[in-house]
């Protein structure tokens, strides 16, 4: 899956955010752990619809209630990932008004993830997206098994 062309120009000028996490296991198993829905949701939201294919949808709805939303822009199995993002309902950072960029590369200890976050109208968004992102990013671990729901007699 390749670009779908619709990757908009990155000002310098425009908050934004770096975040580095190096993650005990393979790329391709960190790459499923970011685009199919059952293992996003191990480490971030409660519920994920993702179609990670240029215009595919990008769907997180979080504990909170609240809805990031946005689209792929670019998808590079198992290496990288592009997609929008802001939050439904949110004026100041709306559905798809800022760009993820996530790329993977083997590392001596499985894998280095890179996020880049961009697009922000100001630093004080950037900050607090930082924040989310260096906490639910701390929450992958692939050896994790998943999350059992209790059955009732």
């Amino acid at each position: 899956m390749r670009s779908s062309g619709r990757s908009r120009a990155i000002s310098m000028a425009e908050p934004g955010l770096d975040v580095e996490r190096r993650i005990a296991a393979p790329l391709d198993e960190v790459f499923a752990y970011l685009t199919v829905p059952a293992k996003y949701v191990r480490w971030m939201g409660q519920d994920a619809e993702l179609d990670p294919r240029p215009g595919g949808l990008y769907r997180v709805r979080m504990g909170s209630g609240a809805v990031a939303l946005g689209e792929y822009l670019e998808v590079e199995p198992p290496s990288r990932l592009v997609f929008t993002w802001g939050w439904e309902g949110n004026a100041d950072v709306p559905p798809g008004s800022t760009t993820v960029e996530i790329t993977l590369r083997e590392d001596a200890d499985g894998t280095l993830l890179h996020l880049r976050h961009t697009g922000f109208p100001s630093e004080a968004d950037a900050a607090l997206h930082r924040e989310g992102w260096e906490m639910y990013l701390a929450k992958i671990d692939v050896r994790r098994r998943p999350r059992r729901v209790a059955s009732r007699p």
